[in-house]
């Protein structure tokens, strides 16, 4: 879709929400992963998209899939993309490239239940994580494109729910008991 058009979609949507900002409350497509044996899970979308993941062998995965940590951040990346993408189509700005590099730090003694040496709980998330945002406009000063990724950012839904500590209400259901 042409920066144009994109421009024009949001700005509809925009509107329709200035009128009625209740129409923005809306149910997100769940995704729904599905053991298939030892350390590897399918995970999947209404629309049929699938996604597969394992982990590395030194964690008794195969190795030959993405983990579901680099999915966390492939999904960072992929949203700070697109949501400076559309800030760019809303400002008239044509990018001539936008590529966004998420990577993280973790600590496998989180993911194993171990202390650190000092007894303190070791989280099984990332420690840190960071985006690199690569961007370029031809004749666009460099302060605007910062200014338009940094807004970009304060926007994004992914980046927000890792900033944010979005809750998570957990709820089991035991079959066949």
């Amino acid at each position: 879709m042409a920066s144009e058009d994109i421009a024009a979609a949001l700005q509809r949507a925009e509107s329709v929400l200035r009128r009625r900002p209740e129409a923005g409350l809306h149910d997100d497509a769940p995704a729904t992963a599905s053991w298939s044996g030892g350390t590897r899970v399918v995970a999947s979308h209404a629309n049929g998209s699938r996604v597969l993941t394992d982990l590395p062998t030194e964690l008794g995965g195969s190795g030959d899939q993405v983990t579901p940590g680099w999915l966390l951040r492939a999904g960072l990346a992929a949203c700070a993309t697109t949501r400076t993408a559309m800030a760019a189509a809303c400002a008239g700005i044509e990018l001539q490239s936008l590529e966004v590099v998420a990577s993280s730090r973790s600590d496998m003694c989180g993911l194993l239940g171990l202390a650190a040496a000092d007894g303190a709980t070791v989280t099984a998330g990332p420690q840190e994580v960071h985006l690199l945002v690569r961007i370029a406009a031809p004749g666009v000063p460099a302060e605007c494109l910062r200014a338009l990724v940094e807004e970009s950012q304060r926007l994004s839904p992914v980046s927000c729910a890792l900033q944010e500590a979005v809750p998570i209400v957990l709820r089991v259901e035991v079959v066949g008991s």
